[in-house]
Order: structure tokens, then C-alpha cells, then sequence
């Protein structure tokens, strides 16, 4: 029994290969004949699709209207002028710079059939993913794109842009289609064609260009933003990079033989950035301003902004930015004498007034003529911010406390303001009068006990950018930072509105061709510090304003003025003032129990509605072309507190213009 009970368990079990019941799969056949399907059907419908789309007309950009920048009173500021391009043909351009551009941009152009089946590939497979569109087009592509289409980067525009460059490759030779491409592809600095890039860069006709000059012109084809050497020195590395790769590309290809390719060892330096006259004295960079907070909300580029059209109504307020320009050189004038004072060569003012009730920048220095001093002083991220940043330090050691009181129970302390139990420690009132009297050893003392992540965040929680922020390093505390000006005015008016941080803005609103442009909404005001914190701050800087601007023996000022300052003991390459309505609190609201109560300065004279804006002064020197600040010692004379002593002069001349 034992032995037949073991067969029958190994005659239950399921024979090799009969698990159940037969499955049916499709013989070879049927699959071809699947296949075949679908590629007539994908075959038809390209066929419908190449049958629709028509070339349309050309896009005429030379036609485009200017761009008309206009101030916040709604008068015109500057007229942008229309398409700068000027179209030539290929016998005016050299066979080098022909060569480059091919090289470049795509090697296989006399052969191809006009488009890139997998520059449309990964389009599709971005679309399905949900990606961005990705590029890889011809050069067929992109003058189709340039001269038929919209620079949109969506999958019907790719489509279209894939079917009309089949057409024009069969329409048109390939020789129309290169003095085409050349004639209408951006290249930045307001150029749109070879003729208008060989002036913008070398300043000479397109062919006069020499084949070093050319590979140049045609790094910047990828994208001037990123390849212009001009624009930073970040730029220049990858444009030197990319140039060297474009001659070497030309030997490979067979358009240069190693013998001339040895000749052009030396990077070909473009010419210096220029605007035009229109553009002179503050005009130039208050456009530059805009223009970033345009392209910041819409994703417009230069290239776009270039083609015209548009009408930009800026917050600048004409008045106060003429004052704001007098002001800085009246008292350049009055104390800086390079002819006579060596220390007082190169040196640079920048300032920006931020509205504290909405945000709006009304009105930005940014250098003696835009025309001559391409650089935005009133926006640069190089000029550390010294004992001004120190306010922010207070500020995280005050925040800290009202989060600690938020779980702790404590007691108050007799003297009403040193025990925990109000949300202060002692420490933080040292910080409180080392503020006021100007001293930096109990900031770096207090940096551990804080934490210096915690003042980072502070920092940038009120508008400063997080780039901006130096190495979290023992002196951090004493502002070893660079935010700008505009940053630095913006970040001051969160104390000034109780910790209520509005984003800076400077375009109230936009159209193209009469159409609104969407990416305006006014920035909604975000409560990044404890009201009561602001108003101790507030309060300090009050302190600072009075021994600033108040004479040597601390007389009243008209208007009460909440300052922040660079101190002589500093020892920084910078100076700065920034000055900001203060609101006087309610008898008893910052001390006691009420301490962190909401007090928001609605009692200035003249500021009652938060239309008396914050004020950043800086001051540096830096000589062109070399990245590090200069030293201060010197500058203004013996009695300038190296330097110190002119922002608070220049915040007083714009606030009481004579």
C-alpha cells in the first residue's frame, strides 16, 4: 500500500508541458501584416497632413514695430527701435563663415532631405512624457522657423515646422536656404542676421569677417544668452569652448586643413558691449530691469523682445528717478576728486527705491551713462553688504525666541525685557545696541548660537536671493554677502511692513500687438517674520538712523528714518545706507507682554499709505575688466569713513532735493 499510495502522488501531478490549455499566439505572418497596417495608415495620414499645411508667407521682421517702454505715470520713457537687420547675399559672405555655421549647427546640410527624423523623435517622445520640446533641428528647420513660423516651443509647431521644411527643401536651394538662415537667426545684442552681427561684434560688414571671427559668430548661434563673451565671464568660457570646437569641427569635416586651423590660436575678442544713444544715462538700465522682470514672468527672451512691438508699462516713477541721478552727482562732485585723489578713482555708485506696500521699484541708479558703463550697479550680486546685513541677524535671533515661546512657558523678567519669557534673551539685546553703536564682535559671537543657516534664511525669506549669500563661514554675520541694491531696498521694506515680504516688481502690465501679455500678477504679500520681530528691528535701525542722519549730537530728524549702514570699522570694499520710513509704536507695544504684538507703520507723516519708498545706497570701485573690488581707504578724504559717510549724503540729497 505504501509503495502504490507514493505512485498515485506522482501520477497527480500535471505532465511536462500540459499546464493547461493551449494559448495562441500569432504566426509571423500576421504580424507582418499588422505592421504593414500601421505604416499605411501612419503613411496616409502624413500624406493627409504634408497635404494641408501649405508654405505660408514670410514673416516680416524688418517690418515689426519698436517696443515702447513707458513710465508709471503712463508718459513715454524710450522707443526701442524696430528689427535691427539687414539682409545680404551669400556672395557677400565668406566661405569660412559659411562653413562655420554649418559645422556648427549641421554638418550634413547639403545632403539631408531638410529635417531631422530624430529631432522629431525626441520632440514626440518630450510631448508623450510630458518634457519640454527638445530641439536638434536642420538649418532648414530653423530658417523655416524663423522666417514662417512662431518661436513657440510646442509639438503642433513642431510638426508644422517638420512638414513646411520638406516643402521648402523641395521648393527652394539649398544656397536660398542658407542666405535665408543667415539673414534672419538671432545673435544677440539686438542683431538679427550676419550683416547686423558682424557690426555688432567686430564692427565691419559680414564680409570682412576672417575665419576666427566667424567660428565666433557661430557659438553665439546656440544661444547669445549663454555664448555672448561680453555678458559675463561664465559666458566667455563656454563661448571660447564652443569656438575652439567649431574649427576643429571644420577640420573634421574637411572645410579647414590643420595648417590654417594652427593660425587661430587667440580667442577673437568682440568689441564692448553698446547700447544705443537712445538708451543714455539711467534709461539703459532701467530697461535692462525691466526687461529681467519680463523674461523672469513670461519666459520671453532677448530674441523675442528684439522682433518689437510690444508696449511695457514700467513702475518707474519718472521724478524720483531724476532725483535719485541728480542726488548721486551732486555729492560725486561735491567729494570725489580723481584728479586730485587717486583713492577716488573708479569708484561707482548704485541705489533702488522699493515701494513698501506693493513692491514696485520706482526708481534704480545704475551707473554715470548706460551708453558708457555697461554694468547695472543698482542690480549687480559683487558688492558684500558689511554691518548692512547685520539687521538680519538681529532678526533670526528674534525669530528664534518667538518660536522657542511658542512651546516653552516661561516667566517675565523683572526688567521687562531680558528674560525668556518675553521672547528675548539677554544676548539678543547685546545684538540690539551692538547694532545701534556700530560694534561686529557680538555678531560673530552669536553667529553659532543662532545658527548661520537659520540668519541665511532670514535673509532670503525677506527678498534677498539665495546666490547672493556668501560661504556660511565664521564671519558670515558681518555681511560677507553681495545682494543688490534693488534686493537690499526690497528685503528692508519686510521690517518697514511688520514681516510681510512683497516679492519687487518693476512692469505693471504689457501688450504685444494689442494683446495683453500674461505673467503680471502683482506679487501677494507672504508674512516671513513675526510682526513684533520687525518692529524690534525697526526700532533699532530707528537708532541708527538718528546717530547717522542726526548730527553729532543725535538731534531729531523731520521725518522718523529707519536705517541700516557699513560702518568704517568694517574694513570692506563697499559702502552702503539704506533708509526706510520708521512707524513710532504704540506706547507699550514692544515691550511686556504685548511685545510681539502686530504694529505696522501706518503713522509716518507722508508715509501713511506705504508710498514713501526704501532707499539702498552703495558705493565701490572696481576698474573695468577686473573682478575685484578695490580697496576703500581714502576714498572721499580723511573724513569719509572709508567711504562710509557719502550714502547716507546721497539718501539725503534724494529725500530733500534742493
Amino acid at each position: 500500500m505504501k509503495g502504490t499510495k507514493g505512485r498515485r502522488r506522482f501520477l497527480d501531478y500535471p505532465r511536462q508541458g500540459r499546464v493547461g490549455p493551449r494559448r495562441w499566439l500569432p504566426s509571423w505572418r500576421q504580424w507582418l501584416g499588422a505592421v504593414s497596417l500601421c505604416v499605411l495608415a501612419l503613411a496616409g495620414l502624413f500624406a493627409v497632413v504634408y497635404a494641408k499645411i501649405d508654405v505660408p508667407g514670410e514673416n516680416e521682421l524688418a517690418g515689426q514695430e519698436a517696443t515702447v517702454y513707458y513710465w508709471a505715470d503712463g508718459s513715454e520713457m524710450v522707443s526701442v527701435g524696430a528689427v535691427n537687420r539687414q539682409s545680404v547675399t551669400l556672395d557677400k559672405v565668406p566661405d569660412s563663415v559659411e562653413n562655420a555655421v554649418i559645422a556648427a549647427e549641421n554638418a550634413t546640410f547639403y545632403s539631408d532631405s531638410g529635417v531631422s527624423f530624430k529631432g522629431i523623435g525626441r520632440a514626440l517622445v518630450s510631448a508623450v512624457s510630458g518634457g519640454e520640446t527638445q530641439g536638434g533641428s536642420t538649418i532648414t528647420q530653423q530658417y523655416v522657423k524663423n522666417t514662417y513660423l512662431s518661436q513657440d516651443q510646442t509639438l503642433t509647431r513642431k510638426v508644422r515646422e517638420f512638414i513646411i521644411s520638406l516643402k521648402v527643401s523641395n521648393q527652394k536651394t539649398k544656397h536660398d536656404i542658407l542666405r535665408g538662415y543667415l539673414n534672419t537667426s538671432w545673435f544677440g545684442r539686438d542683431s538679427y542676421g550676419i550683416q547686423a552681427a558682424a557690426h555688432a561684434y567686430y564692427g565691419v560688414d559680414a564680409g570682412r569677417l576672417n575665419p576666427s571671427q566667424g567660428a565666433l559668430l557661430a557659438a553665439v548661434l546656440k544661444g547669445s544668452e549663454q555664448y555672448d563673451p561680453g555678458l559675463s565671464k561664465a559666458n566667455h568660457q563656454r563661448a571660447e569652448a564652443r569656438w575652439k570646437w567649431i574649427l576643429d569641427r571644420q577640420v573634421t569635416t574637411g572645410k579647414m586643413s590643420r595648417q590654417e586651423r594652427a593660425k587661430y590660436r587667440t580667442f577673437p575678442e568682440p568689441r564692448e558691449l553698446s547700447k544705443p544713444t537712445s538708451q543714455a544715462g539711467q534709461t539703459g538700465y532701467l530697461v535692462d530691469v525691466a526687461n529681467k522682470f519680463i523674461k523672469a514672468g513670461t519666459g520671453l527672451t532677448d530674441k523675442d523682445l528684439a522682433l518689437g512691438g510690444y508696449r511695457i508699462h514700467t513702475t518707474f516713477d519718472k521724478q524720483r528717478t531724476h532725483r535719485l541721478e541728480k542726488a548721486v552727482k551732486d555729492v560725486r562732485r561735491e567729494n570725489i576728486d580723481p584728479k586730485h585723489r587717486s583713492a577716488d578713482t573708479f569708484v561707482q555708485f548704485g541705489a533702488a527705491s522699493v515701494r513698501p506696500k506693493d513692491g514696485a521699484i520706482v526708481a534704480v541708479y545704475g551707473g554715470a551713462d548706460a551708453t558708457e558703463h555697461f554694468s547695472n550697479n543698482a542690480d549687480t550680486m559683487a558688492v558684500p553688504a558689511g554691518s548692512a546685513f547685520k539687521p538680519f541677524v538681529l532678526a533670526a535671533a528674534l525669530q528664534k525666541q518667538v518660536y522657542a515661546t511658542d512651546t516653552t512657558d516661561t516667566k517675565d523678567g523683572e526688567d521687562g525685557g531680558t528674560a525668556p519669557g518675553d521672547g528675548r534673551e539677554a544676548g539678543d539685546d547685546t545684538l540690539r545696541a551692538a547694532l545701534v553703536k556700530g560694534q561686529s564682535a557680538p555678531f560673530v559671537q552669536a553667529g553659532p548660537r543662532i545658527g548661520l543657516e537659520r540668519i541665511r534664511d532670514v535673509a532670503v525669506d525677506t527678498g534677498m536671493r539665495k546666490e547672493s549669500m556668501a560661504q556660511l563661514e565664521q564671519t558670515f554675520p558681518l555681511g560677507t554677502s553681495a545682494p543688490s541694491a534693488i534686493r537690499m531696498a526690497s528685503a528692508y521694506t519686510t521690517f518697514a511692513n511688520g514681516g510681510l515680504h512683497i516679492e519687487p516688481y518693476a512692469v505693471s502690465r504689457m501688450t504685444h500687438d494689442g494683446k495683453k501679455v500674461s505673467g503680471f500678477a502683482r506679487p501677494e504679500p507672504e508674512q516671513v517674520l513675526d510682526a513684533g520681530v520687525a518692529q524690534e528691528v525697526t526700532a533699532a535701525l530707528h537708532s541708527v538712523g538718528r546717530r547717522t542722519l542726526g548730527g553729532p549730537d543725535g538731534a531729531a530728524l523731520d521725518m522718523p528714518v529707519a536705517a541700516g549702514r557699513t560702518e568704517p570699522d568694517d574694513r570692506m570694499k563697499s559702502a552702503w545706507f539704506i533708509g526706510s520710513p520708521w512707524a513710532a509704536p504704540d506706547p507699550g507695544a514692544v515691550t511686556g507682554g504685548d511685545a510681539w504684538s502686530r504694529v505696522r507703520p501706518d503713522r509716518v507723516p507722508g508715509a501713511a499709505d506705504g508710498n514713501e519708498p526704501t532707499t539702498a545706497v552703495t558705493m565701490f570701485r572696481n576698474k573695468a575688466g577686473t573682478p575685484a573690488l578695490l580697496p576703500m581707504q581714502g576714498v572721499g578724504g580723511a573724513r569719509s569713513g572709508l567711504g562710509t559717510a557719502l550714502p547716507p549724503k546721497v539718501w539725503q540729497a534724494y529725500q530733500n532735493p534742493s
